[in-house]
C-alpha cells in the first residue's frame, strides 16, 4: 500500500481536497469524509490509469522496474 498526501480545507460549507503527488487528482464534497472517500476512488482511477496508458505506450518487449525514492 502506497501513502499519498491529501491538501483539504473547507470553502464556504464544502470541503476541497488534492492529492498532492498527483495531478489533476482533486474532489469536492460537502462533507470532511465524504472528501477523503472521493479523494481515495478518484486517486485509484487515476493510478490505474495512468499504468494503462504507460503500458500501451510502451507496446511490447518492455521491463517493468519498481523504484523507490
Amino acid at each position: 500500500m502506497n501513502t499519498f498526501t491529501a491538501i483539504i480545507k473547507e470553502i464556504d460549507n464544502w470541503w476541497i481536497g488534492w492529492i498532492q503527488e498527483v495531478p489533476g487528482v482533486n474532489c469536492q464534497e460537502e462533507t470532511r469524509e465524504e472528501l477523503i472517500d472521493s479523494l481515495k476512488i478518484t486517486l485509484r482511477e487515476a493510478l490505474e490509469f495512468n499504468k494503462e496508458e504507460a503500458i500501451n505506450e510502451a507496446g511490447t518487449n518492455y521491463i517493468e522496474e519498481k523504484i523507490a525514492v
